[in-house]
């Protein structure tokens, strides 16, 4: 059983019940919602979010600076004295950070450092399910960007972090789902009869096999592969059968496909949403999109 809250749950709290559940999911800082708790109920996470990153933005940029400045370093010296909040030290966890070389920490020191000094507030990122290799190139590409920009992009990372730890507090809205569209680009048809299969790539307990489907004449599944409280977060894989479907609608290939079995890895962040997948194919390409 979750022990998450529900939505309900959250919505019938009196107000100082609603900021105490909320109140760590911007880093030390109670007053985004607070600023909310008035417009109560909402019917989504998704809504939920987006009250409180227009708190943010109308907070201006004095308001923003000090939310970006609650927040630590990364790999920095509160990580490495202990002093993280129990979120904070979790996500730097889990990407690493805590387990750094001598080198590594080096390099995330003197990062630190150029950064704070070039924007006055420390570089901000929603690591949770990153590396160290896509943080540092993160933080690379970053140190140098214009001021501005890189005001805009710390605040958008801050709404990634809420958006994760809303996730894990409170229980999304079963309002998602996931399809996919297969078209034939060589025959301008709906690729009809295409069997695949779909993945849920978990990093602790692997690969597991979620369901196996076939479009229909149109190139679609009866229905949605996930709906509802299916629709988890995490990175997920289509498998799709090319090679079988080639064989099937007779188009020519070479001795060795040069497509045959098809992996799409893709990832699903908000399981409030409608994730459709399209993927456009001939024997000698492919051209996948998130669709609508």
């Amino acid at each position: 059983m979750s022990d998450r809250l529900t939505l309900a749950d959250l919505n019938a709290r009196d107000a100082a019940g609603f900021v105490d559940a909320l109140s760590g999911l911007f880093e030390h800082s109670p007053w985004i919602p607070e600023r909310v708790a008035g417009q109560r109920p909402f019917d989504s996470l998704t809504a939920l979010h987006a009250a409180m990153t227009a708190a943010v933005e109308a907070a201006g940029e004095e308001g923003q600076l000090a939310l970006l400045r609650n927040h630590p370093d990364l790999a920095g010296r509160a990580a490495v004295a202990g002093e993280l909040t129990e979120a904070s030290s979790g996500e730097q966890a889990s990407a690493g950070l805590d387990s750094l070389s001598e080198d590594e920490m080096a390099r995330f020191q003197e990062l630190n450092g150029r950064y704070r000094e070039r924007f006055g507030f420390p570089f901000i990122k929603a690591v949770r399910g990153a590396d160290k290799a896509r943080i540092l190139a993160a933080f690379e590409g970053r140190v140098d960007t214009p001021w501005h920009r890189e005001l805009a992009t710390a605040l958008h990372e801050v709404g990634k972090i809420a958006w994760l730890r809303l996730l894990s507090t409170v229980e999304p809205a079963p309002t998602g789902k996931l399809t996919t569209h297969v078209l034939d680009t060589a025959g301008g048809c709906p690729a009809a009869r295409l069997p695949l299969a779909l993945w849920y790539l978990d990093a602790d307990d692997g690969a597991t096999r979620v369901g196996d489907f076939v479009t229909n004449d149109d190139g679609r599944l009866a229905g949605p592969a996930l709906q509802g409280a299916d629709v988890r977060p995490g990175l997920y894989q289509w498998v799709f059968e090319a090679g079988v479907y080639f064989a099937r609608a007779g188009h020519t290939t070479t001795a060795t496909p040069f497509l045959d079995r098809i992996p799409l890895s893709f990832g699903i962040s908000n399981p409030e949403a409608h994730y459709h997948v399209p993927l456009l194919l001939s024997p000698w390409s492919i051209s996948i999109y998130r669709g609508s």
